[in-house]
Parts: structure tokens; sequence; C-alpha cells
């Protein structure tokens, strides 16, 4: 009998993103989301948001959770990451990990007035990564 592979993941969270989730988490005082959506400039950058604030809808796909720890206000410490679907249409074969760098961030994200930018990194999976990825919704 074959063993089917543990499900790959889609998205992680570098440490240096993780701090600086707890902490704005801290300072919104509410759970917090990402969205990546396909825009130009700004745009394609991951958007940090407290959860809520951005609605997503059936034009998105759900990536997975970045598990920064719990806290009295995100018992779960789960940060969900949702991409548009056109987009992910041309990511789906990529790992992402969210990180930060020093700059400005942009928009409505939350990491704007902090001196510092969530970026993307991203990776072409190998294949047993494909063959164990998990359906996404």
């Amino acid at each position: 009998m074959t063993e089917r592979p543990t499900a790959a993941t889609r998205v992680d969270v570098s440490p240096d993103a993780a701090a600086l989730l707890r902490t704005l988490r801290a300072e919104q005082a509410k759970p917090l989301m990402f969205h990546q959506s396909g825009g130009c400039c700004d745009g394609s950058a991951p958007m940090c948001y407290a959860q809520g604030f951005f609605l997503t809808g059936p034009s998105d796909v759900h990536l997975g959770d970045l598990d920064i720890g719990a806290s009295d206000v995100d018992p779960d410490g789960l940060v969900p990451v949702w991409i548009s679907r056109e987009q992910f249409r041309y990511w789906s074969h990529t790992h992402i990990t969210i990180d930060v760098v020093p700059g400005r961030g942009a928009g409505f994200s939350l990491e704007g007035p902090t001196g510092h930018r969530f970026i993307i990194r991203s990776r072409v999976f190998t294949e047993e990564e494909t063959a164990a990825l998990a359906p996404v919704d």
C-alpha cells in the first residue's frame, strides 16, 4: 500500500514577517488577514488588513493560513492568506513566503506607517510537493 504524502503548504511566513504581524495584531486589537491581488505597482504587493476590513468572495482563493501564535485577540493565531482567482491561475505552481523588508508600505496595508513593507518570495513547487497539494476552494 502506498502512503499518500503529507499535504504541501502553499504559503508560509518568514520569522521577521511573523514578528511584524504580531505587532500589528496587537496595535489593531484584531485578527489579521492578507490578500494578494493581481494589480500593478502596489496592487501586486501582499496587502495586510484587519479581518473584516477587506471582504473576500467567489473571485478569491484561500491559499492557507500563517501561524503567528495565539494572542488574547486571536486565540487561533492564524492569518488567512487569499489571492484573486485570476492571479492564482498564474501562481498555482509556486510556493509563496510572505516576508518583510525595510521600505514604505502602500495603500491600505497595515504595515504602511512602520517603515517596512510586506513582499512575496516565491519558488516553483517540486514534483513531490505538486503531487501532495490539497485542492483549493
